[in-house]
Order: C-alpha cells, then structure tokens, then sequence
C-alpha cells in the first residue's frame, strides 16, 4: 500500500509590492539612520534575490506602528480566509469534498491563534466530525515537508483515507519596528507572506507521486541559529549569519545516507524539490549540486516571484512539479530546513 501526493495548490494574500516599490516605504523607516547604513540596507533589498512579494497588510501597514495584539488579529483573520482558499483548490484539483478528508494538519509559525487554524476549516467547511486534527506550530520553514512526514505516516497505518497538509505563514507580520539589527532587517528582504494546501492518498487508484520514503536530520547544538523570540512587539526573527556555513557542512550527511538507505545515489534524482531559506542558501545549494548536473531553478524561480514564505515555500516548488506532467518512474527529492536545527527529507517516484 502506496501514499500518494494526489493534488498541491496555493493561494497568494491580496496585498503585493515589488522590491522597487519597497524601498520607499523602506528609507522612510530608516530616516535617522547614518546614510552608510540606508545604502547597505537598501543594497541588501536590492540583491536579494526577491523581485516581489505578497503580504497580509499592505506595506504602509507594516511600516506603520501598530501593537502586536492588531498585527496577530490581522494574522487570525487573513490565515483563515488563505487556508480555507488554498485547502478548496487543492480539494477541486484532486475532485474531492471537504468531507473527504480524513486527517488535516495545519501549519504556521509566525502568529498565534487559539483554536488553532484547523478548528476554523472544520467549521466553515463542514468537515467531517470524527475527522482527527494536527497543528504544527513550532518547526518554521520545516514543518510544510514535517507536515507531509506526519500525513504520509498516519495514511500508511490507515488504508483507504485522505490527508490534507495546509501551510499558511506570514513573516511579514513579525517585522520589528524598533529593530534596526541586520537579523530584522535581512528577514525583511527575503521573506514574503503565502499558503498552499497537499492532498495525501492512501487509496490505489488515486494518482500522483508516491512517497517512496522520508526522514528527518536534527543538528546538535544549534538551537541558537534560526526561530522566533516572544517580545511585547512581537515575534522577533532570531537567524544566525551562520545557517548556510552549517548546512554545507552538514550536507553530506542530510542527502547521501538518506539515498543510499533507498539504495539510489545523487545521480539517480531527477527533480530537486528544494526549500529557498534565502539567497545564500541557494548559492550554497547550487554550488554543492551544480557539479553534479543537477539544477534547482524552480527553487530559485519561487524565490524571485514569492520570497521565503517559510513553511509554505517549499510547496509552491513542489506544486511548480506537479504541473509538469513528469515522466513515470521520476525520482524527486524535497528538502527543507528549520528551527532546532533540522533537515527534513521526502523521496518521491512519480
């Protein structure tokens, strides 16, 4: 028995800027400054491999000076009307109902609501009442390819069911106004807000790419270089200059191990199905597979249109594979990474 990827879609919040119609909202912010820091800053923004982005506010709301407590009431309200749009397109791209669905995982990291995103779809879309429940809060840019771990694992015990893993994140709604630290101000230029939805099936004779195998990859001793820290601003953005430094360090390890457990090698992945943490973290993962033939320019693509939209990043790439109507018998690996810090793995056969 087969768990299959049966339907991936994404929803993009309403509010959109271009990094050019940024800087303006940007300069304001950093009037004061020393000119050499506004120049920096805005090299920063230039060069950061974002062209545009999505947001729940629009940028005056974000450069503008409200509490917490308004920007997390914004976050309630915008995550549940994303979720609710990206779990209906996945649910008509698979031609299911929402009674359908036998487990759903919701996940986020950058507000806070309690119940959590899942109790709402439940309700405004009449799911079924015995229908079990997981929200993942706490894992950042991982949990979209956790949460699949999590569905996969749940459907191979439970023949004849259906799961649907929705991401939905808005880092933008962490931006610290007080802070002028390179940390705030480098998450500012790479990350963007979005959602996106999976369909799990354990059926036969639903299509899609099946999940061959998964595994996850925990770093010790680096709880310090990537998460979130509880502020009366908000949750503010803790990322070590250091995460693309430790990741090819460790990459060796994350990717050949987990191949050769499936009794593959690097060159028999056809299709790199990989998280875009930032710029550098691409350039660090270009360089380590660039000598082997292998690109990941959708990657790179959903960085340049989207931003990292942490969890849900990862699903706009694989949803871009998705589309493509692969060969039969393709290999496929999807790789992010997250808080604690982690690597998360998913082989795919299509």
């Amino acid at each position: 028995m087969s768990v299959k990827i049966t339907a991936v879609a994404k929803q993009l919040p309403q509010y959109t800027r271009t990094t050019k119609e940024i800087l303006p909202f940007l300069r304001t912010w950093m009037s004061g400054q020393e000119e050499r820091f506004q120049r920096k800053v805005v090299k920063l923004f230039e060069n950061a491999g974002v062209d545009k982005r999505y947001s729940i506010m629009d940028a005056h709301e974000v450069f503008y000076n409200i509490s917490f407590e308004e920007k997390n009431d914004i976050y309630v309200r915008e995550s549940i009307k994303l979720a609710t749009s990206a779990l209906q397109k996945s649910l008509s791209n698979a031609k299911l109902n929402p009674q359908d669905i036998d487990f759903i995982i919701t996940v986020s990291c950058t507000g806070i609501m309690i119940p959590s995103l899942d109790a709402y779809l439940i309700n405004s879309l009449n799911m079924r009442q015995d229908i079990v429940r997981l929200p993942v809060t706490e894992m950042g840019c991982a949990a979209g390819v956790s949460g699949i771990i999590y569905a996969k694992n749940f459907l191979k015990a439970n023949p004849n069911k259906r799961a649907a893993v929705i991401a939905v994140e808005s880092p933008t709604a962490t931006f610290q106004l007080e802070d002028f630290s390179m940390v705030n101000i480098v998450s500012a230029a790479i990350f963007g807000d979005g959602a996106a939805s999976v369909i799990l099936s354990s059926y036969e004779n639903e299509k899609g790419p099946k999940i061959v195998n998964e595994a996850m990859y925990h770093f010790y001793d680096a709880e310090q270089m990537m998460g979130f820290k509880l502020r009366n601003t908000g949750l503010q953005m803790i990322l070590d200059k250091s995460v693309p430094e430790t990741i090819a360090h460790h990459f060796p390890n994350i990717i050949h191990p987990f191949l050769e457990n499936n009794k593959l090698t690097i060159h028999d992945v056809e299709h790199l199905i990989f998280h875009p943490g930032g710029k550098k973290i691409v350039q660090t993962v270009e360089t380590l597979f660039g000598g082997l033939g292998k690109n990941i320019e959708d990657t790179k693509e959903v960085l340049r249109l989207y931003g990292n939209m942490s969890s849900a990043t990862v699903l706009y790439v694989l949803e871009r594979f998705m589309n493509k109507n692969l060969p039969k018998g393709d290999i496929g690996l999807m790789l992010s990474f997250g808080p604690g810090f982690s690597a998360q793995r998913i082989l795919l056969q299509w």
